[in-house]
């Protein structure tokens, strides 16, 4: 379900993968969970420029009658996004920078977590949606990832995987005029060949635990 990820790449590395001009200081992660602040890049006002802002991972919709009681989904499932989450799908997209995720292996009682990255350890982007609840001091500005079922490399581990937008389609994502169809169509697994694996440190079965022994087995 992809319900922890690292972003260690440096905050220069960011900005130059996703062409954002003036990033914002961002924090070194080693295990970002769900609730917690995270980095999305998305369009400007004028609709051309990126820029990157810090959205709380969980998302309450538009609609919901209650942030406090309502479900704050981490992720949606590509499969059903377009019935559940059209109207959010045509307007609110966005690129969830990471540069690894995890999922877990579980023996017994015993849980291993993996860490899935690009064999290039660049920086990537998941598929994103953010939303805003209600105004003023209650505004409150969300996001979530989109899923898809697993490649060959997760497979062992998770039947699903986050939606990985490849670098050429970043602007095919984020674009206004993107058609439903063009963008239903990126939300696919990631080429497994392009991707690995390697056994992480059970410190991060904690959200408590963001440091670099995280990725050490």
């Amino acid at each position: 379900m992809c319900g922890r990820f690292t972003l260690t790449a440096s905050a220069d590395d960011v900005a130059a993968e996703f062409e954002v001009p003036d990033p914002p200081l961002l924090q070194t992660r080693y295990n970002v969970a769900p609730s917690q602040v995270i980095a999305v890049v998305g369009l400007k006002p004028d609709g051309k420029r990126r820029g990157i802002a810090l959205l709380r991972w969980g998302l309450v919709p538009n609609w919901a009658a209650d942030p406090n009681t309502g479900p704050r989904p981490i992720n949606v499932r590509a499969e059903s996004i377009v019935h559940k989450f059209g109207a959010i799908l045509r307007e609110n997209r966005c690129l969830i920078p990471a540069d690894g995720f995890y999922e877990w292996k579980t023996e017994g009682k015993k849980k291993t977590p993996q860490r899935f990255t690009l064999k290039t350890g660049k920086p990537f982007a998941f598929a994103g949606l953010w939303d805003v609840w209600g105004e003023g001091k209650q505004k409150l500005v969300t996001c979530c990832l989109v899923t898809t079922e697993a490649n060959a490399v997760v497979r062992p581990y998770h039947d699903r995987m986050p939606v990985i937008v490849p670098p050429e389609s970043y602007a095919e994502w984020l674009a206004p005029e993107t058609s439903m169809p063009q963008l239903t169509a990126l939300l696919r697994p990631y080429p497994a060949e392009a991707m690995r694996s390697n056994e992480a440190n059970p410190a991060v079965n904690s959200p408590k635990n963001d440091g670099p022994e995280c990725l050490v087995a």
